[in-house]
């Protein structure tokens, strides 16, 4: 019910009373989700049905967009890119144009126009489009913003610089040096790392992006690896082992990868040799060399240690045991519903017998004949 002013005489004083101060906000309309964001474009005519999953998934992939509370958040990324686009092909992504897009080839699909006719306007426009972005549009990977900072390492000034993964601090002295930092998301400062340092050698940790998220590194990296999550969880150490390098003599170390624990040389990144487990069969093909457990992001497998001058591999672990059937020269370990069998990797061979049964291997319980 609206206020309405109370009925005064003319001439009249009035007396003061109070003031009621209020304050009111503008609030932006709630960022889109899923639902919202289809029922969006449906209403505006872009796309269809058949291509919204599409849509959707691209935003995300390509780091457009972030979720957030289930609604979509544009990354540093997304805005740069977007500017980008709608700066130098403003009527491509003008709705209505895309609407008509969507239209046009509704019309070649019921055969009311030429799809010739419709594409040549279409590439006609684009070529036009694409020779003055390329005179016009700027270029982001070669922007850079000057700061206050110096590098640590060789005392050159650095700028704030554009990435695949938004802005980020480099050093003026590269390629000579190759040092960067992370620009913090929340504020919008430089991440000078003063407040972490390295267990291992002291250093300070800077902030840095790579493809899983945001972590730690040490500053002095390469001479020191070490990383931390932001989380807190601290990367585990190599563990020096007494065996010895088979290719530099140097020695071995346990390491933790993101399939799982390994050996390797303490050499690395000039020594790549990487022990594998055996298990104690020798390779059928090649008879040379031995079958090792290997791991992947499908689980683990099993391969011949002089890969890749022998390319034998299976999911199956290998049987050193001879096909009575067919005469295959192994046997592979299968783990079906009713216990583990020993079967024959020959698809034309039919060979099946049980084997003892045991608890089975996590990576191949999950695996069927």
């Amino acid at each position: 019910m609206k206020h309405r002013l109370p009925a005064v005489l003319e001439g009249e004083v009035l007396k003061f009373k109070a003031i009621e101060p209020e304050q009111h906000f503008t609030e932006p309309p709630p960022r889109f989700n899923e639902a919202t964001l289809v029922k969006e474009l449906e209403a505006n005519g872009v796309g269809r049905p058949s291509t919204y999953a599409a849509i959707l998934s691209t935003i995300q992939e390509r780091e457009y967009v972030k979720k957030d509370g289930g609604r979509f958040q544009p990354t540093e990324l997304g805005e740069i890119v977007a500017d980008l686009l709608v700066e130098n092909f403003d009527h491509i992504f003008d709705i209505r144009y895309t609407a008509r897009m969507e239209e046009e080839l509704d019309e070649i699909e019921e055969g009311k126009i030429d799809w010739r006719v419709a594409m040549q306007e279409f590439y006609e426009q684009l070529k036009q489009d694409l020779e003055h972005a390329e005179r016009n549009m700027t270029d982001i990977k070669r922007m850079e913003k000057p700061t206050d900072l110096i590098c640590e390492k060789c005392g050159k000034p650095m700028v704030i610089k554009w990435g695949r993964h938004g802005s980020f601090i480099a050093c003026t002295g590269y390629p000579e040096c190759s040092n960067t930092r992370e620009i913090a998301a929340e504020s919008g400062e430089v991440t000078e790392g003063e407040e972490e340092y390295c267990e291992n050698c002291g250093r300070p940790m800077v902030l840095k992006k790579g493809r899983f998220g945001q972590f730690y590194a040490c500053s002095g990296y390469p001479e020191c690896k070490t990383t931390k999550q932001l989380g807190g969880q601290q990367k585990k150490a190599d563990v020096p082992l007494e065996e010895t390098c088979p290719n530099c003599g140097k020695n071995l170390v346990q390491r933790f990868g993101r399939f799982g624990e390994f050996v390797a040389c303490s050499g690395y990144p000039k020594c790549k040799y990487t022990k594998q487990p055996t298990i104690g069969v020798k390779c059928p093909k090649c008879s040379e060399g031995d079958i090792v457990e290997r791991n992947s992001r499908r689980g683990k497998f099993y391969g011949c240690n002089r890969y890749p001058e022998c390319d034998f591999t299976t999911w199956g672990k290998p049987l050193p045991e001879q096909c009575p059937q067919c005469g295959n020269p192994y046997l592979v370990e299968k783990w079906l519903k009713a216990g583990p069998v020993a079967q024959c990797p020959n698809p034309e061979c039919k060979y099946k017998r049980d084997l003892p049964k045991s608890e089975p291997e996590p990576e191949l319980a999950g695996k069927t004949a």
